[in-house]
């Protein structure tokens, strides 16, 4: 058993160096956050914050490496031919729609001159700890995407067709009735979907989606697949935000090897 172990650590350690040895990947990447807050929370939800000391850290550093944000709007002019992306983009994106979003992370993000993607659970909208229509509208206006999280943030995949066409149809409708313009974008609640879910978001006239799957993408990269690195709060500084970057770089080289 112990030769086993061995002979599989070690063949671990030569797969890994290979990966490290390959080129570069194309493409940019898209962060996964969620909450930007001071305040004491749930340990359930503590492991999503990212406190806005660190938040406005990791902004620092992604401008010294020369990053520019870029909304998936922006995203998708690019596609179409329409806009040329900037040298190393990068799309950062906010889950749920908590309040902190508008009240902490937006006068950061404004403060570097950068914009985002901000995905809302529309049944949540104006409930305690979450952002009113408002605010959502506010947001929109300042240029920050609105995307939707579906009505109940449940597991697509998990749900019946009527249901799963419910949660994607009067999401988007609710924000668009409600006065904010277009919605295009939708995050997958618990990174979940099927060939199925994204025909029906073709139907809605959705754009872009957005996965929990680690990775890069590129102008070629399906548009309802995209790929995306959750940023946890950090216990290592920028050494851990620097890391979830490099996640996607591994991975992106993992699917170019296969």
């Amino acid at each position: 058993m112990r030769k086993i172990c061995a002979v599989l650590f070690v063949t671990a350690i030569i797969f890994v160096a290979i990966i490290f040895m390959l080129p570069e990947p194309e493409g940019f990447p898209i962060l996964e956050y969620h909450q930007v807050t001071d305040e004491q929370l749930d340990p359930v939800y503590e492991v999503y914050n990212v406190p806005p000391k660190e938040f406005s850290a990791q902004l620092d550093f992604l401008q010294s490496e020369g990053y520019t944000t870029i909304t998936l709007q922006d995203f998708m002019r690019a596609v179409h031919g329409k806009a040329t992306l900037p040298e190393k983009p990068i799309v950062l994106t906010f889950d749920d729609g908590y309040a902190d979003n508008y009240t902490t992370m937006l006068p950061i993000l404004e403060a570097h001159k950068m914009t985002a993607v901000v995905y809302v659970i529309t049944n949540e909208v104006g409930k305690k700890n979450y952002m009113s229509l408002d605010q959502l509208k506010d947001m929109q206006q300042r240029g920050i995407e609105i995307g939707s999280h579906t009505s109940d943030h449940l597991a697509l995949t998990s749900l019946d067709a009527e249901t799963q066409f419910g949660q994607i149809h009067y999401s988007k409708r609710f924000l668009e009735w409600s006065g904010l313009s277009t919605i295009y974008s939708l995050s997958y609640p618990n990174g979940a979907f099927n060939d199925e879910i994204i025909e029906i978001l073709k139907r809605e006239q959705y754009l872009t989606a957005v996965t929990g799957d680690a990775g890069l993408n590129t102008l070629e990269t399906n548009p309802y697949k995209l790929y995306r690195v959750h940023i946890r709060k950090p216990r290592f500084g920028l050494t851990e935000f620097k890391f979830r970057l490099f996640k996607a770089k591994f991975f992106a080289k993992l699917r170019n090897l296969f």
